[in-house]
């Protein structure tokens, strides 16, 4: 029970912003049957996708994570602006945007 008490409360916290995305407007969108939700403050968002998707499901997610910020701020994204916390992260990603 000890081990299973931390686990249920990080399941319990939901999506999160990064820190320099705190007081930013939050969005949940669901696109091609994948969970999103977007943090857009300034000219910027954070995508995250949320829930668990094997390898091959994988392939189209970062194009729907640009479609999720466009679509929830009503914005357009940079091209080539997509920074991830690793090198083909579906998990989070960040955009730079022109409004």
């Amino acid at each position: 029970m000890k081990r299973l008490l931390p686990l249920l409360l990080l399941v319990a916290c939901g999506a999160q912003p990064a820190p320099t995305f705190f007081g930013a407007t939050r969005h949940e969108i669901t696109l091609g049957g994948i969970n999103f939700v977007v943090f857009h403050k300034d000219k910027y968002a954070e995508v995250v996708r949320l829930g668990y998707l094997r390898r091959a499901e994988r392939v189209p997610v970062q194009g729907l994570m640009a479609q999720a910020a466009e679509q929830t701020t009503g914005c357009k994204v940079v091209a080539g602006s997509m920074i991830t916390g690793l090198p083909g992260d579906t998990g989070e990603a960040k955009f730079r945007l022109t409004c």
